[in-house]
């Protein structure tokens, strides 16, 4: 085959899984009617919610899946588009399943669950969720030097977010608005970002959402549009959650835009998916919250989170949130790993669009054949990398020290001067 026939394959392939993806509305699909967390407050918080979905049909989907894979060779790049196929499957039977136990079969399939572990065959995210919990507890009665709690109004983040997408995206600037319903405070598409009316907002809440929605989720969502060769990559299946949730919690992390309410708000859902997956059911997983925070609209919201799309019984909850620590770790290691090898030049590729790390070396063979494109937008901290790679010059050389020897000598340090009152 000729250059020109296997770049028009890829093509081909290419915008037949983008059109497959269009069906795939994971979060809408499984979003609750406002009425049923009025019925479940007028019931005292006592009964199980009463829940309902629409029904999926997922033949076109498989369909289109199956038209692409009748296309596909075996070489590197074709097993990337299989990876796709897979996903986009499972997607759709996922959305097929919806109120009974098989959702979770697919959840699980495609996000994963808080007891596989990372990379290294041995941590898990539901360790890490615990070892952060019981770390953020041990700074209880230290004084932060946060300010006065107060409830930021949606209207207030709108209106820096405004400012926000304006500034970077110029005239390819998503509208913002306050939605009454939404799956989460706040959600992000290339021309949209709709923020949640009745959700109650920290003071570090607008710089999270700018930097994670802003600057990651529509960046990557309007450089996948970008990509008119390879449709795919404008595509935000469940392939791609990972990534794309871990980049954005790191964009976070490294704009000094996260605190400890937000890690600790991250550490919680995977607790309460692996309560969930335990045979534990809503009312116990809210009382599970309801004891965290003491708010019972926002204890009734992240319960949701857990239990949308599976059982509220027990044993069947949707994964997804269990993919942002577990995301930034893998973004994290992977950005380590682009320093130590002396690869930043990989490093923009990360936002070419939708797509999974594990994705990359494919893009740099697909940019190589002039089929991927530079990413348009970047986040700040990447256009002007000089602090990202100074932080990971430093983090790759601690992390060769034995960590173990350099702890005792500190514990034996602490341990000497005697504990008061903070």
């Amino acid at each position: 085959m000729s250059i020109g026939s296997e770049k028009e394959r890829i093509r081909n392939v290419s915008a037949i899984l983008y059109t497959a993806s269009q069906s795939i509305r994971i979060l809408s699909h499984v979003e609750w009617r406002r009425e049923v967390k009025t019925q479940f407050f007028a019931d005292k918080c006592q009964a199980l919610p009463k829940v309902d979905y629409p029904e999926f049909d997922a033949a076109q989907t498989l369909s289109l899946v199956k038209q692409a894979r009748s296309l596909l060779g075996k070489s590197d790049i074709d097993q990337w588009l299989e990876r796709i196929a897979i996903k986009l499957e499972y997607s759709a039977l996922m959305m097929a399943s919806t109120g009974n136990k098989q959702f979770y079969e697919f959840s699980e399939k495609l996000y994963g669950k808080p007891t596989n572990p990372f990379v290294d065959g041995k941590s898990t995210p539901l360790e890490l969720a615990a070892t952060f919990d019981k770390q953020i507890a041990s700074y209880n009665g230290y004084d932060l030097g946060a300010p006065p709690a107060m409830c930021y109004l949606a209207s207030d983040i709108a209106r820096q977010m405004k400012v926000a997408v304006l500034d970077m995206f110029g005239k390819d600037a998503p509208q913002v608005e306050i939605v009454d319903e939404l799956s989460a405070n706040a959600l992000a598409s290339a021309k949209l970002i709709r923020i949640r009316k009745s959700a109650c907002f920290t003071d570090f809440d607008a710089q999270q959402l700018i930097h994670h929605e802003a600057h990651i989720h529509v960046a990557t969502s309007i450089n996948g549009l970008q990509q008119t060769d390879l449709k795919i990559l404008a595509a935000g299946h469940p392939g791609t959650t990972k990534t794309q949730e871990g980049l954005a919690v790191f964009s976070e992390y490294i704009t000094n835009s996260i605190d400890l309410d937000r890690l600790r708000r991250l550490a919680d859902r995977i607790i309460a998916i692996q309560m969930s997956i335990d045979g534990a059911d809503f009312l116990q997983v809210f009382d599970y919250f309801l004891g965290r925070i003491g708010n019972e609209s926002q204890a009734y919201e992240n319960t949701r989170r857990v239990f949308r799309g599976g059982v509220v019984s027990g044993g069947a909850p949707f994964t997804k949130d269990g993919v942002y620590l577990e995301g930034l770790i893998r973004v994290h290691n992977f950005l380590k790993a682009i320093a130590a090898n002396g690869r930043a030049d990989c490093l923009k590729l990360l936002f070419c669009g939708k797509l999974d790390i594990e994705d990359i070396p494919v893009l740099y063979k697909l940019e190589k054949m002039g089929l991927c494109q530079p990413a348009k937008y970047l986040p700040p901290w990447v256009k002007d990398a000089r602090y990202l790679l100074a932080y990971l010059t430093c983090s790759g050389f601690l992390n060769k020290m034995d960590v173990t020897k350099i702890y005792a000598h500190y514990d034996d340090l602490l341990q000497s001067i005697p504990k008061t009152g903070i």
